[in-house]
């Protein structure tokens, strides 16, 4: 084996606490790691093809998408490769270059590269800036008067990322949805960081379209895959089929994930179905987290307070002196952690870093809580 195939063997979950905010919604059952194994050759969910992959009845991708569309809220349900590409294929189903869209200063960035490669014109919702970087729900109304004034319309689509990727803040996707169903604009709610996670309703937050991620919040985290969700009213624009092959959706040009990350998916659902009806446990445990650290001292977490989400970010003073000082400078952390079989926080980051705790038991995190310490009253 050369150099540059030569991989090491992978073990996160298995011998470490993982606090990857990418990751920890993520994290594969059992179960879904051995179908993984059997569907990893080719596109294995093709050996009994009826043309395009949502209508598969062997493996039953059609009956899985339907549960899924009821489970969001929605009426249909589609496979993607990833919640990006959900986002894309609507905003080039819907839209017309030169068009606005709105979307939260708080959007992942794929929201921001789809919108451009949609040609679309961006204005963002402001967050109220340090250190809470909320999203007020009613700056949506003077984002979308703006676009209206300078482009001589409404925006063709607003966009909501229902939990941001940096700080954690949930916004309230029904005032959004109100807004938006009052202006008569279509509304896009990213569900990236929370589909899978916790309970969503399309319909009850008057929601048009629903993206989400499977290796994110979905336990699929074995391969890349997302999930486009529609209202009825929208078949026609977002799942229109080739003129030439017929069962063919053009936005997802034809069929998207064809092996193991679907099959992941699927057998992980009854179990991501099971698990949000815990969320509140799991807002409860992050909020416990946030405090125990911030009791440090010199520790304070951004965004919502109190919190609610998993997903955290803490700007750490306590951390960065230490790291002026240390011969290993900003990396000292990172390795510090790793000793204590625990990783997830990016090497180099001594200022703030992000984490979630999502899955993880009180046991664990607070073992997490007592490794901190011990590096603090070691290295302070």
């Amino acid at each position: 084996m050369s150099k540059s195939t030569k991989l090491e063997w992978r073990a996160q979950e298995e011998f470490f606490i993982n606090l990857e905010p990418l990751q920890r919604g993520g994290v594969v059952p059992a179960e879904s790691r051995k179908i993984a194994l059997s569907y990893i050759d080719g596109y294995s969910t093709c050996d009994h093809c009826l043309g395009t992959l949502h209508i598969l009845k062997k493996p039953p991708i059609c009956d899985f998408l339907g549960e899924v569309a009821d489970f969001l809220g929605m009426d249909r349900a589609i496979l993607t490769h990833g919640c990006r590409e959900a986002k894309f294929a609507i905003m080039h189903a819907i839209t017309k270059p030169g068009q606005a869209i709105v979307m939260d200063e708080n959007k992942h960035y794929t929201s921001y590269v789809a919108a451009e490669r949609a040609g679309l014109k961006i204005y963002e919702v402001p967050s109220t800036g340090y250190p809470e970087f909320k999203i007020p729900p009613e700056e949506y109304i003077n984002t979308i008067e703006k676009a209206k004034k300078e482009t001589g319309e409404l925006p063709a689509l607003v966009l909501l990322t229902h939990v941001d990727w940096t700080y954690g803040n949930l916004v309230d996707a029904e005032k959004v949805g109100k807004i938006c169903k009052e202006y008569n604009v279509p509304f896009l709610s990213n569900t990236a960081y929370s589909s899978g996670r916790m309970p969503i309703d399309g319909k009850e937050v008057s929601a048009d379209f629903v993206t989400c991620s499977g290796h994110k919040s979905w336990a699929a985290g074995a391969g890349v895959v997302g999930i486009l969700a529609i209202n009825d009213e929208w078949t026609d624009k977002v799942f229109k089929p080739s003129q030439r092959y017929k069962v063919k959706p053009i936005e997802i040009l034809g069929c998207s994930a064809r092996g193991s990350s679907a099959l992941v998916l699927m057998t992980s659902f009854p179990y991501v179905r099971e698990r949000v009806k815990h969320w509140d446990e799991e807002v409860e445990k992050a909020r416990w987290f946030s405090s125990q650290v911030e009791s440090f001292g010199d520790v304070a977490q951004l965004g919502d307070k109190p919190h609610n989400h998993d997903l955290m970010r803490f700007e750490t003073p306590v951390f960065d002196r230490i790291a002026q000082k240390h011969k290993r400078r900003g990396y000292f952390l990172y390795e510090e952690l790793l000793k204590r079989k625990i990783v997830g926080i990016k090497a180099g980051k001594t200022k703030s870093f992000d984490l979630s705790t999502y899955g993880l038991t009180k046991e664990q995190l607070g073992y997490v809580i007592e490794s901190f310490q011990d590096i603090i009253n070691k290295l302070s």
